[in-house]
């Protein structure tokens, strides 16, 4: 029977995300999915500047962004156009790296990551493989699964499964565990088109449309690719609503048919849903397979890739020996009390907002439900630190920016999937900085004192997923942060 450090369960973005990164860790990795190929439909449209962070480290933040549209913001106005409340999105480079947030094809970022999957020796995928039997023996886990191609089934072993296969999770099944429900569960209408030639009057602003008869959402997309999102009411027929001549009766306060081509017409119900349990024993969770989100903050993927960012340094820990024993059980249980409290805060802004399209008709009724002080209704993008876990100190749990190295790199570039101290040089000189962390100061990173000041500290210890483990202001409080980083490096793949 083969054996494998981890088994990743489905191959979307969130399961690739996870394999490469394991494999770059030299993990031995086996992924199983049941379809033969990528899904070639959008599905996902938007990521910001963390998730593209960890497609930099990954190797594939280049070959993506050219395929990218640039995301202005989004509005919300009532049925006059009116506008009733901006949520402007920076157009520079920010403190990560990168422009704060991208437009993508969700097809085009599948094919990158595949591709580019099938150069790492230490990951081994299977299409067309479905997983029925799942059994935590305590020190591994024994795995079946069906080669649909053939019928044949096949036994594997390994140390952990994760469950990246979506919303209705085998893994989530195996762990048997509730889901927390936030209330939200609808029915809209996704259209997918692609413009004939340019069309500016659109916009690329995504428009949130506060109609209470039909509440309606507008995103632009790379190239000529836009869609829309309206809400399916109770009375209609999920089957007729899907029909091309009812599609475009719904587009046409903004588009003929001689103007797209309709790629796709779906009815989707949108949830919003965190699962109790992210682990039991050796089964893991992420991505939808642990919560589910409403579309409205564009951020059901990118919740997916932070799972998986805060999820494979752990792993990888724990499965070279770097950590072991109770420390390892600490470490792994830290996933989800870190992570669950992130994501849910995500989610219920969602929900929020999505209240907010349904039910909102006048100005003074959304600047009351989010009030600027400033005589506008103006919202600013969230940032929710992580739960309680590893941290130490109030200001751990934070994502921190990524700084510039002297000869101009970025520095996750040089020291991917290590501990990072970045700390004022005279704060540093009186601390020992173990071997298996890097040391920046303002003479290795010019900028990194910018940094400092944005969580407003002389020094920080960053985690591989470059969220702070702590903050400190004195040599004493750094020596203490210092003191929790493990002794060992993760060991790495050339």
């Amino acid at each position: 029977m083969k054996n494998y450090d981890v088994v990743i369960i489905g191959y979307g973005p969130v399961g690739a995300s996870l394999a490469h990164l394991l494999g770059q860790c030299g993990l031995s990795v086996l992924v199983l999915e049941r379809e033969a190929a990528a899904y070639h439909l959008p599905r996902a449209v938007h990521f910001d500047a963390e998730v593209m962070r960890v497609f930099q480290w990954i190797g594939i933040a280049e070959k993506i962004e050219p395929l990218t549209a640039a995301h202005p913001g989004m509005r919300f106005v009532d049925g006059a156009g009116n506008l009733l409340l901006d949520w402007p999105r920076p157009q520079e480079i920010g403190p990560h790296g990168w422009r704060s947030n991208f437009r993508f094809h969700q097809p085009d970022l599948e094919k990158i990551l595949r591709q580019d999957l099938a150069q790492r020796s230490t990951v081994e995928v299977r299409n067309r493989c479905e997983a029925f039997h799942i059994d935590d023996r305590g020190d591994h886990v024994e795995l079946r699964f069906e080669d649909m191609s053939c019928g044949k089934v096949e036994r594997v072993q390994a140390k952990y499964v994760v469950g990246c296969d979506g919303a209705r999770s085998t893994v989530r099944r195996y762990i048997e565990t509730g889901m927390e429900d936030y209330k939200f569960h609808e029915r809209w209408l996704v259209v997918d088109v692609i413009l004939n030639q340019e069309k500016p009057e659109l916009g690329d602003h995504s428009i949130q449309y506060c109609v209470p008869e039909r509440p309606s959402t507008y995103v632009r997309g790379p190239g000529l690719r836009r869609r829309w999102e309206l809400t399916v009411r109770p009375e209609e027929d999920a089957v007729e609503i899907v029909k091309p001549e009812r599609v475009w009766e719904l587009l046409s306060d903004w588009l003929k048919p001689e103007e797209a081509t309709l790629e796709r017409a779906a009815v989707y119900v949108f949830h919003s849903l965190v699962a109790n349990e992210w682990r039991k024993g050796r089964l893991l969770l992420a991505g939808d397979s642990c919560h589910q989100t409403p579309p409205f903050m564009g951020q059901g993927m990118c919740a997916g890739i932070r799972d998986v960012a805060n999820l494979y340094w752990k792993l990888a820990l724990v499965c070279q020996g770097k950590v072991t024993g109770e420390a390892a059980e600490a470490l792994l249980d830290s996933y989800e009390s870190e992570r669950k409290p992130n994501a849910r805060e995500y989610i219920t802004t969602a929900v929020r907002l999505g209240g907010l399209i349904n039910t909102v008709g006048t100005e003074a009724a959304l600047r009351a439900a989010l009030p600027t002080g400033n005589g506008t209704a103006r919202m600013e993008s969230i940032a929710p630190p992580l739960g309680e876990g590893l941290g130490k100190g109030e200001k751990a749990g934070r994502l921190f920016g990524q700084p510039t190295l002297a000869d101009g790199r970025l520095s996750d570039r040089e020291h991917a999937h290590r501990f990072v101290v970045v700390a004022e040089k005279a704060i540093a000189d009186g601390v020992t900085i173990p071997a298996s962390a890097v040391l920046l100061t303002e003479e290795s990173a010019p900028d990194a004192a910018k940094h400092l000041a944005r969580i407003g500290a002389k020094a920080a210890v960053l985690r591989p997923d470059r969220y702070t483990l702590g903050a400190a202001d004195t040599a004493e409080e750094l020596d203490a942060l210092v003191a929790l980083i493990p002794s060992q490096p993760i060991s790495l793949q050339n």
